[in-house]
C-alpha cells in the first residue's frame, strides 16, 4: 500500500469518498501550491533586483521554470495513472498548455502595467509587492489553474488507461455509510 493509500485509508467518511473522487484535483492543487512557492521565490528574486524595471519578463521567466517543475511533478504524481500518449507527445502538449497558462498568469500584471500604468503611481515598495502578488498569484494563478487542469486532463493526460488508486479503498469508500439521510 502506498503512502497516499495509507493516508486515504485513515480519512473518515464522507471525506474519503470525496477525496477518492477528486484525488487528481487534490494532487494537482498540491503540485500547484508547490510550484507557486517556487515561482514566487524566483519572481520576487528577479523583479526586486536585476529585472526591477521589467516585472512581466520576471514573471514569464519564473513561470517557465515553475512549468518545468510542474511537468515533472504532475507527470510522476498527479496524473501518473493516466496515459495513452507517447512521452514526447505528452510533454509537447503539457508545455504548450502550460505556455498558455503562463501567459494567462502574466496577463493581469501586463494589463495593470501597460494599460493602467500602475507602476508609475507607486512609490511605496510594500504596495508594489502586494499589488504584484494579487495580480500574479491570486488572479493570474486562478485563471491559469482552471485552464490548465481542464486542458491537461483533456489533452495531455487523457482518460485512456486511467488506473484507480487502490481498488480496495474505492470499494470500502462506496460501502461505508456517509451519515447522510
Amino acid at each position: 500500500m502506498s503512502f497516499v493509500d495509507g493516508v486515504l485509508a485513515r480519512v473518515p467518511q464522507p471525506f474519503r469518498a470525496l477525496a477518492l473522487r477528486h484525488h487528481e484535483l487534490i494532487k494537482f492543487a498540491i503540485v500547484g501550491g508547490t510550484t507557486m512557492i517556487f515561482d514566487l521565490a524566483i519572481f520576487y528574486s528577479l523583479s526586486l533586483t536585476i529585472l526591477e524595471e521589467k516585472p512581466v519578463v520576471a514573471k514569464v521567466l519564473s513561470g517557465i521554470l515553475a512549468t518545468v517543475l510542474s511537468y515533472i511533478l504532475n507527470r510522476e504524481w498527479s496524473f501518473k495513472n493516466r496515459g495513452g500518449r507517447e512521452r514526447h507527445h505528452e510533454a509537447l502538449l503539457f508545455f504548450t498548455i502550460s505556455g498558455v497558462g503562463v501567459l494567462l498568469a502574466a496577463a493581469p500584471l501586463w494589463i495593470a502595467n501597460n494599460v493602467f500604468d500602475i507602476r508609475a503611481d507607486q512609490e511605496n515598495l510594500t504596495t508594489l509587492v502586494v499589488v504584484d502578488f494579487v495580480l500574479n498569484y491570486i488572479i493570474g494563478n486562478l485563471l491559469q489553474m482552471v485552464f490548465r487542469f481542464w486542458a491537461l486532463r483533456r489533452f495531455a493526460f487523457p482518460d485512456e488507461n486511467v488506473h484507480l488508486i487502490d481498488p480496495d479503498l474505492v470499494d470500502e469508500a462506496a460501502e461505508e455509510p456517509s451519515g447522510h439521510a
